[in-house]
């Protein structure tokens, strides 16, 4: 394992993988392990537009953490409440060891260090503090991802939300309604003020093997387009 240390943001930490991402602007998005298809599938498509100016930092975690580091990957950063050397969870070990491989993973620890309660509240620290703003897709109203909003506070960094329905996503509809957090409406409209191009294509896989045929899977091996939960995204 290639670790490396980086000095940022007055924090000293170590790196395994691509540490030219550090010197791009970073946008932070973290919610909740336990989130819907529909707040999965905004995340990974706001990940993937965003990460066309901004590399997407995040925690590794199930659900709405996944979602941003797979939407921008490879320009998408880790930061594990463990050392590198113990992958966590374990249940996302080949995401992290492509993150290991081809973006960058930070954390605190330096080897031997098993996650604690108290370290991912610091890795949220990490995450926040590193971020231009903050995207929180999901969040109950007593989680972490809302620990990762105080930071956002403590950090004087702004907090995006998506539209969600009443009986979900209880601490991101609070911050709506307390005007704590800006609310999404609309994507492209969003991605466009932050000037970044969404006129990227997307298509259902029916419609595309309809107009593709076969060789839309030609594509994707060219990397042409990306093809997930039923939808074809050309690159």
């Amino acid at each position: 394992m290639n670790l490396q240390t980086v000095s940022i943001n007055n924090f000293n930490l170590f790196a395994i993988g691509n540490t030219e991402l550090l010197k791009r602007k970073k946008v932070a998005i973290v919610g909740s392990r336990r989130a819907s298809k529909y707040s999965k599938e905004m995340t990974y498509l706001l990940a993937k537009k965003l990460s066309k100016k901004f590399t997407i930092i995040s925690g590794g975690a199930l659900g709405i953490d996944t979602e941003a580091h797979k939407g921008a990957f490879p320009n998408t950063i880790l930061v594990s409440p463990s050392s590198l050397d113990k992958i966590y969870p374990k249940s996302n070990e080949n995401l992290i060891k492509s993150i290991y491989k081809e973006a960058l993973a930070l954390s605190e620890y330096e080897k031997d260090f098993s996650p604690k309660k108290y370290t991912f509240i610091q890795r949220n620290r990490i995450i926040i503090a590193l971020s231009e703003f903050v995207i929180i897709p999901e969040a109950s109203l007593k989680s972490g991802s809302m620990r990762s909003f105080e930071w956002a506070q403590k950090f004087s960094k702004k907090v995006y939300i998506i539209p969600q329905r009443l009986t979900e996503s209880s601490g991101t509809r609070y911050l709506a309604s307390k005007n704590l957090a800006e609310v999404i409406w609309d994507i492209d409209e969003f991605i466009e003020n932050l000037g970044i191009n969404s006129k990227e294509k997307i298509m259902s896989l029916n419609e595309a093997l309809k107009t593709y045929g076969d060789k839309l899977y030609e594509m994707e091996l060219e990397g042409k387009v990306e093809i997930k939960n039923a939808k074809v995204y050309f690159n």
